[in-house]
């Protein structure tokens, strides 16, 4: 169906592919891996028609072709469901399968009555939990990317690509989002599919390529390859565990909330962080945990509670006095609430602290540039220098910018919502070597992570949520069993 031979693509002095190969037969699920930075997204925006290869060749049904917009990669058959949606929001969910495409009636108005039929006869046909007439913008991400695929579907698309499709969805939409997958390959269709999640890999995936630094590095049945061999391949060395840390002997307290509550999100917590330790919170869906720390940064007001930082009570009524207070947020959406992408990295480095690189109120470029390129070192940040666009980092890479720029602030209490979303297993085991370090340097954390395992490997102590309280607090060697007991049940029927 589709095969790559030798694709290269350059942005600027940046070599993002030097060597992509990939084939892909109808009726399979081909996994594409690697770290972030590898080219994943390169080559399948090359594939959707959204960006133009500098070399190499594209075969479709054998024939070469070049693809210059996503509607001519639509024209031939092939498709992309994005990790964030595409999608018009304020239009409904027929409106969205049927956009560019609608039926016409006489004098040029849309058979808006047909559309919704024949959407209701698609999404009945897949079974999928819609309703053509819902607005697109209530949808959960789950039910949006069913929206994409109704799409892909109706186009007449016989290749679907899909973007780390279960980053943000729980476990039950995760487990739909394969079905949806096994029964398009069931049909015929071939699916590429990119995640970073090794446990979603057996479930779905028939081949896997790997890249790593732009060039293809191996492929093949799944079955021929162990779960080290992919680590290995994706980070170019063997990790023997990829989460080992050293715990550390906690100092004194930083950071005291007592009874923080807020009407229908949270409800009377109370815990503490000490220096050099990193606490972990657990929790399912809808717990709780990211509007604590939101609460906590001063982002959504309280109704009730108290914050003490170092043994001090503080107000917090906005994101700007949790900073002077000392108070970091490393947001879990990196890309909307943590950089500005269309930045220069260097200056999304400087902008929490930018009174210390300016005199007299006029900001001094040479010294945005020095500072800049230390924490570039200093987090080994992938970038061809502070000048590249935050935008154009991988995920992991971002990940690293955004906690660099509250290393320059001088942080010493870090509050992190789920930081290892959407980035590779070589990136997270340097965001967590980051954060042992921080850990070393006397900051407190607090690492939310729906990623059962890395909470056990990483964290000290394990916080666990429910319906907006704590439930219960386990050592950091507890068990996945253990956590999921204090997150599903009310705290009475615990024993």
């Amino acid at each position: 169906m589709l095969e790559l031979r030798g694709i290269q693509k350059r942005y600027g002095g940046v070599t993002a592919l030097k060597d992509g190969n990939l084939s892909v037969c109808p009726g399979e699920v081909h996994l594409l891996m690697g770290e972030n930075g590898a080219g994943k997204s390169t080559l399948m925006k090359i594939v959707a028609g959204m960006v133009a290869r500098d070399g190499g060749q594209m075969l479709w049904q054998g024939r070469e072709v070049f693809l210059r917009a996503p509607a001519e990669a639509a024209r031939i058959g092939i498709a992309m469901v994005h990790q964030e949606s595409l999608l018009a929001p304020h239009l409904s969910v027929a409106e969205n399968i049927y956009l560019g495409r609608e039926e016409r009636l006489p004098f040029g108005w849309v058979a808006r009555r047909r559309m919704l039929e024949r959407a209701a006869r698609l999404i009945r046909e897949h079974h999928f939990p819609l309703q053509p007439e819902w607005r697109v913008g209530k949808l959960s991400p789950a039910g949006k990317q069913l929206v994409e695929i109704c799409r892909a579907i109706q186009h007449g698309s016989s290749l679907l690509i899909f973007d780390e499709p279960t980053s943000s969805l729980s476990g039950a939409e995760t487990e739909e989002v394969f079905r949806i997958v096994r029964a398009l390959r069931d049909r015929g269709m071939g699916v590429i599919y990119i995640t970073h999640r090794l446990e979603e890999l057996r479930a779905v995936g028939d081949r896997v390529t790997v890249l790593r630094d732009g060039c293809s590095i191996s492929t093949g049945p799944l079955a021929e390859f162990s779960t080290d061999r992919l680590i290995q391949d994706m980070v170019g060395r063997e990790l023997v565990s990829i989460y080992q840390r050293e715990s550390l002997p906690p100092g004194p307290e930083l950071l005291r909330v007592e009874g923080l509550s807020r009407a229908g999100k949270l409800r009377e917590v109370s815990f503490s962080l000490r220096a050099g330790e990193i606490v972990g919170m657990a929790g399912l869906i809808g717990a709780g945990r990211t509007e604590l720390c939101r609460a906590i940064f001063g982002v959504d007001p309280v109704d009730a509670g108290r914050i003490f930082v170092e043994g001090r009570e503080v107000r917090i009524r906005s994101p700007r006095e949790a900073v002077a207070a000392g108070i970091a947020l490393v947001t879990e959406d990196r890309q909307k609430t943590g950089l500005a992408l269309r930045l220069p990295l260097a200056q999304n480095l400087t902008l929490t602290n930018l009174p210390s690189i300016s005199r007299f109120g006029v900001l001094r470029r040479g010294a945005e540039s020095r500072v800049a390129a230390d924490y570039i070192a200093r987090l080994r940040i992938r970038a061809s220098s502070g000048k590249q666009l935050a935008g154009r980092l991988s995920g992991g890479n971002q990940q690293k910018a955004v906690i660099a720029k509250w290393l320059f602030r001088q942080a010493r209490i870090f509050l992190f919502d789920e930081p290892t979303r959407g980035i590779d297993v070589g990136a997270k085991a340097e965001v967590f070597d980051v954060m042992h370090e921080l850990a070393r340097s006397g900051a407190a954390l607090l690492m939310v992570s729906s990623e059962l395992p890395e909470l056990l490997q990483v964290a000290d102590r394990i916080l666990v949520m429910r319906q907006g309280r704590l439930t219960g607090e386990l050592p950091g060697r507890t068990t996945q069993e253990a956590i999921l007991r204090y997150a599903a049940l009310e705290p009475e029927n615990l024993s």
